[in-house]
Parts: C-alpha cells; sequence; structure tokens
C-alpha cells in the first residue's frame, strides 16, 4: 500500500498516528460550485426563497458540518477547530454559486478534510432547501484550494 498513510503494513485500515507531530497552526481552504436554474438563482440572490435565508442557513449547516468532520469520515481525527468562516459568490451569468469554506487549528494533523466537508454540506443544504424548485442542481469542484502549516507546509492548487 506504498503511498497511502491509512493503511498498515498488512493492508488494514487504520487512523494515522500523529502523536510525534508537533502542534503548528493550519489553514486550509477549499471550495465547490452549485449550479441552479433562474427560478432558483433570483430566489437566492434577492432573498425571496419561501424557505427563508438559504445561504444563512448553508452557512451555519457548513459550519456544523466542518464541525463534525471526524464523525463523517472514518479515520480522520476529530479536530478543535480555532475558526470556519464560509463564503458565496455569485455569477449570475452561469447561475452558480461558489461556496468557499477556510478553516484553522492549532494541531498535530490538518484541516483540509474538515473544509471540504464544510463545502460540501454548505451546497448539499442549498440543494435541499431548493430542490422543490429545481431537483437538476449540479454540485461540483469540490477540491482544495490552499492548505497551509504542518510539515508538509504550504500548497496551492494551481488551477487556482
Amino acid at each position: 500500500m506504498s503511498g497511502f498513510t491509512h493503511f498498515d503494513e498488512k493492508g488494514n485500515a487504520v487512523m494515522v498516528d500523529v502523536h510525534e507531530k508537533a502542534d503548528t497552526y493550519r489553514v486550509a481552504v477549499a471550495q465547490g460550485t452549485i449550479t441552479v436554474n433562474e427560478e432558483v438563482f433570483q430566489a437566492i440572490t434577492n432573498h425571496t426563497a419561501k424557505k427563508g435565508d438559504v445561504l444563512g442557513i448553508a452557512r451555519i449547516a457548513g459550519i456544523m458540518g466542518a464541525k463534525k468532520n471526524a464523525e463523517l469520515i472514518p479515520l480522520c481525527h476529530i479536530i478543535a477547530l480555532t475558526d470556519c468562516e464560509i463564503e458565496f459568490v455569485f455569477d449570475e451569468k452561469t447561475r452558480q454559486i461558489t461556496a468557499t469554506c477556510r478553516t484553522s487549528c492549532v494541531g498535530k494533523t490538518g484541516v483540509e478534510m474538515e473544509a471540504m466537508t464544510g463545502v460540501s454540506v454548505a451546497l448539499l443544504t442549498i440543494y435541499d432547501m431548493c430542490k422543490a424548485m429545481d431537483r437538476g442542481m449540479v454540485i461540483s469542484e469540490i477540491h482544495l484550494v490552499e492548505k497551509m502549516g504542518g510539515k508538509s507546509g504550504h500548497y496551492r492548487n494551481e488551477n487556482e
């Protein structure tokens, strides 16, 4: 299982032992997009959705998702987040909403999975709140944008 950290020498799935790693400040930024129809785009951007503040609820859901990452992804460590922020950007031409989640912590392991879980849950919440108006919404392009801190140092997605 060369190259994979979550398997032992026998090929069994394991949680990575991080006890010898130093506590460092770590930051991760992830992004993803949801494409919606015109009706949903207008309802969200004009704050006229029947269920209320779609993005406000999606923001809270995304933060909650990031905090619960270790409960969802089996071999992730429990991370004590020091910050979690979710922002939304609109593209009227493509009817896309891009969610960005920034997470941080001081710890022995990173917060990439928390950031990607936060983005995923935020976008799924938008889908859930708007599915009565558009079941054809597409969630896409969930990816790590940037990571800082820890042994492996700084990473920036070259496609950004």
